[in-house]
């Protein structure tokens, strides 16, 4: 399950435990209808809760991402862990998708 919180301009969404093809679809609509309130111009995606990820639940990163793109969108993820890195660097996903280590980080880089 999901999380989404508003927070003065970010988006910020939270999975929980893993995304998979058992819920890739939910977590990939969750974050297009994030997108397309076009309510805040960045997305950041937390992953600090979750445990594994699949290829859906990367496609779901990715064609997010798109999507993000094309609505010129800032689309960021964080707490991103060891298990998850190695995953993202191995599918070389870490060149297209922004990362940052924590929230704080993120926040930083505003």
């Amino acid at each position: 399950m999901q999380r989404i919180l508003f927070k003065p301009n970010i988006t910020v969404v939270k999975p929980q435990k893993s995304i998979t093809a058992a819920n890739a679809y939910l977590f990939e609509k969750k974050l297009t209808t994030a997108l397309r309130k076009k309510s805040h111009p960045r997305l950041l995606v937390d992953l600090k809760k979750v445990e594994h990820i699949d290829s859906a639940g990367l496609m779901a990163l990715i064609s997010s991402c798109k999507l993000a793109k094309s609505l010129q969108t800032r689309f960021s993820l964080c707490s991103v862990s060891p298990s998850l890195k190695i995953i993202i660097e191995l599918t070389q996903l870490d060149r297209v998708l922004e990362i940052f280590e924590s929230k704080a980080k993120y926040t930083e880089s505003l």
